[in-house]
């Protein structure tokens, strides 16, 4: 088993037929401690999808998806997308740069996805885009850059 089967559950969800679970067996640490659950699959098209399930903690005093919620809903994406639709090896892997406009406001009540695509990826550098959306209303488009990190030696 490798070490990122010990960390991460990507097992398929039940209650969401075609999706697998993203989320990490220590439910202390950011993703689950904040996110809650996290969802992926491939579209049709080819694209990754992440999707969460929005909760009241979510909102801002607007009522709407809190921006730092839907940030790190893209940055999270930009490993599933490595996972998922590229070579496959989200990590180790740090963002290294996110430009990130915000079009609309986040629904609580809906899921929100992050729907993404590679646009290049090299031996250490993974260029995403993508969409943050709910159904066919439209939160935020993004892109992003993620540096694929050596393993460290053991000593």
């Amino acid at each position: 088993m490798s070490h990122r089967d010990d960390v991460f559950d990507h097992s398929p969800d039940p209650e969401n037929p075609g999706w697998r679970h993203w989320n990490l067996k220590d439910p202390t640490i950011f993703n689950g401690a904040v996110m809650g659950k996290l969802i992926t699959r491939v579209d049709d098209d080819g694209r990754s999808r992440l999707r969460m399930f929005p909760e009241r903690r979510h909102e801002n005093l607007q009522g709407i998806i809190h921006g730092a919620v839907t940030l790190s809903l893209i940055d999270i994406s930009l490993f599933t997308t490595m996972h998922t639709i590229g070579t496959g090896n989200a990590g180790p892997s740090v963002t290294i740069e996110l430009s990130t406009q915000f079009v609309g406001g986040g629904d609580p009540k809906r899921p929100l996805d992050a729907v993404c695509e590679i646009v290049r990826e090299t031996g250490s550098l993974v260029f995403v885009r993508g969409d943050v959306v709910q159904e066919d209303d439209a939160v935020a488009s993004f892109s992003g850059i993620v540096r694929k990190m050596k393993p460290r030696s053991a000593r």
